[in-house]
Order: structure tokens, then sequence, then C-alpha cells
């Protein structure tokens, strides 16, 4: 059988969220396949092996229990983890799963690390990681594709804004960290205080930010798998009965409601949202796995909002659901992505590295 290695935990602030979909993860890879093996990362970035029963303990605080055993990694050895307590023992992987969410996790820092590592892994490699977690940068590559982005600002930490700029945008504005998932960070301002406040907190977050108009319109989503060929899911919608797609709303308070298919939605209206989503999968450099969020008010007005490279495994997650609806079960998803891992690292295996 196959050696698999969830990778959970990091240092960002979505450190719970990734141990969750961890536990979804291991609880529906295929054992007739697949032995399991959990990688944990501490909020100090340091890597542990953990027993398959501590990934389900209550308040799980990777690296302080005696059973999780430091790691540590030698790049590009024939056996590149080994125990820091005996450095001969060797932490024996054939791929790696990476469900580290945010940033350190899937912003290209860890892909990074995979790469010396020279293991197959799960989701887009080090530049469409990188690309897709920068929100700023995202939206400049899909607007010189030609892609609606929603009309945004960047700034960086230090920067003089000019709050009579964004009152003519009208409000309501959203405010952004550049390099968070999970509605981390994000706040809304109906006014200039609110405003204020809100880059405050963005920058408490991240040295970039963005300042987006609000759009007035459904918050759709669908999902795209593949390497380079690629297929796409149809689409659902997010509904939040109480204010915006907020990391609470999302993970807390129970107020979000997905709905697959989207109700009252066209087929074409859908076919225009999937041909943009991998138009944006292709041009982004994505691998593996995405989900393309967009604003949708009519056919003719559409933007897309933002990619997430890797998309969460919990029970409520939108990517694996999208798929569900296909027909392709949450443990026959998770055995495609190891399959495209694996021929990812084949197909570039066999490139030249001479002259």
């Amino acid at each position: 059988m196959k050696k698999v290695t969830i990778i959970t935990g990091g240092k960002s602030p979505e450190h719970e969220v990734s141990i969750v979909s961890a536990r979804n993860i291991f609880n529906a890879l295929d054992r007739s396949k697949y032995e399991i093996s959990i990688l944990g990362i501490s909020q100090k970035g340091e890597w542990f092996h953990l027993p398959d029963e501590s990934l389900f303990e209550e308040s799980l605080i990777i690296g302080q229990n005696p059973l999780h055993r430091k790691l540590c990694l030698l790049p590009f050895d024939s056996q590149p983890v080994r125990f820091a307590d005996a450095i001969e023992d060797a932490f024996q992987t054939d791929v790696f799963f990476p469900i580290a969410h945010g940033v350190f996790g899937e912003d290209g820092l860890l892909q990074g690390v995979l790469e010396y590592l020279d293991r197959p892994y799960v989701g887009p490699g080090v530049l469409g990681s990188s690309i897709g977690m920068d929100k700023d940068i995202t939206k400049i590559i899909l607007q010189q594709n030609g892609i609606k982005v929603t009309p945004w600002f960047t700034y960086f930490k230090g920067d003089n804004i000019d709050y009579a700029k964004h009152e003519l945008m009208g409000f309501p504005l959203f405010v952004k960290p550049a390099n968070m998932g999970s509605g981390v960070g994000v706040e809304k301002a109906e006014n200039v205080e609110e405003l204020k406040k809100a880059i405050d907190v963005a920058f408490s977050f991240d040295i970039k930010i963005l300042i987006e108009k609000g759009i007035k319109g459904r918050e759709l989503e669908t999902a795209v798998l593949g390497n380079l060929k690629t297929e796409v899911s149809g689409v659902g919608e997010i509904v939040v009965s109480s204010g915006f797609y907020t990391y609470e709303n999302k993970y807390v308070n129970n107020s979000t409601q997905v709905i697959i298919p989207a109700d009252n939605f066209s087929q074409n209206s859908a076919y225009l949202l999937t041909q943009t989503a991998l138009k944006a999968y292709r041009c982004l450099q994505l691998e593996g796995l995405s989900r393309v969020d967009f604003f949708y008010v009519n056919d003719n007005e559409f933007y897309l909002n933002e990619v997430n490279t890797l998309p969460g495994f919990t029970n409520i997650s939108m990517y694996p659901k999208l798929w569900e609806a296909e027909g392709l079960s949450y443990s026959n998803l998770l055995s495609k992505l190891i399959e495209l891992a694996e021929d990812r690292f084949n197909t570039r295996k066999m490139l030249r590295r001479e002259r």
C-alpha cells in the first residue's frame, strides 16, 4: 500500500481549521489503498509525527504531548524526513497531503519545503500557491487575462490612505489582508470611521491590504480538479443569513447555507462561470485542485472574487460537496488528488536537468 502523510496545523490563524480538515481526510481515505500517517506543524513551525489518536484530541496542541515525536528534515537525502531523537530512524512516506491552510501552509512556503523533500504532494506547486494566496497579485493576473475582478486598491503598511477617494468609490467597502484565507481579518466598512478600524484590523494580519468595492450579487463557487488536463464541477451558492462570509460565519455561527447546485441558475450562466474558472486556473498556474469564487450580478456582470488553492475539507466545506454532487465521492476525490500529485511528480522527473 502507498504511504500517505497528511500534513496539518501550521503557523497561520487557520491552524484549527486545518486540524478539522485533516480529521475528515484521515477518516475518508481508502484504507485498502493507503497506509496513513499524520505530520503536525506546531504554531511555532516545528514538525512532529502524531499518533493517529492525537489527531482527534478535543484541544490538540501539536508538540505538547510526549508521544508527538519531533522530526527533522534532510533535503534530497534518500530518506529526507527523520526522527530528531533517533536520526538514523527514517519517517517513511510516498505522498504528502498538505492541508495546512493559510500563510506558511498554502502560500508556497510549505510547497517549497516539499519540493526539497523530493516527494509528490497534493495541490498546486510553489508558484501557483504563491500567486493564489496573494489576492492583489491574483487580481492583477486575472485582469490582464480579461477576467473581471472586483475593483480594488492596494496599500502597504505605512502608506498614506486617501479616504476621500474611497468615499467616492461608495460604501460598503471590504478591507482584506492580501495573504489570508477563510475570511480571517476581513472587515466590512459602511463609513469612513469603520473603514479606518477595518484597515487597522487588516494590517494586524499582513503588511499589504486590499480595499475592495462591495458588490451586491450572489456568492457562487465552483471546483476545479486536474493538472494540465482539468475538469470543473457545477456551481454552488453560499447564502449567509446575517452579515457576510466571515471566518465566524463559516466555522462558528452555523449561519451559512450551502446550496448545490445553485437554485434558479441557468445552464448557460453556469457555463459562463465554469469556463471562466478553468481559464483562471490555467493563467494562475494552478494544479491539483482549487475552489474558484464569484460574485454574480447577471451574465454580463460577474466578478471572480478569489481562488482558494487548498480549500477546506471540513464537513461543511464546499469543495468536496461540489464534487459529491457530480458523483465523485469524498474518498474517491482524495484518491484522485493523490494520483494527480504522483502524475505531476513523475512528469517533472522526466524533464531535463542538464544541457
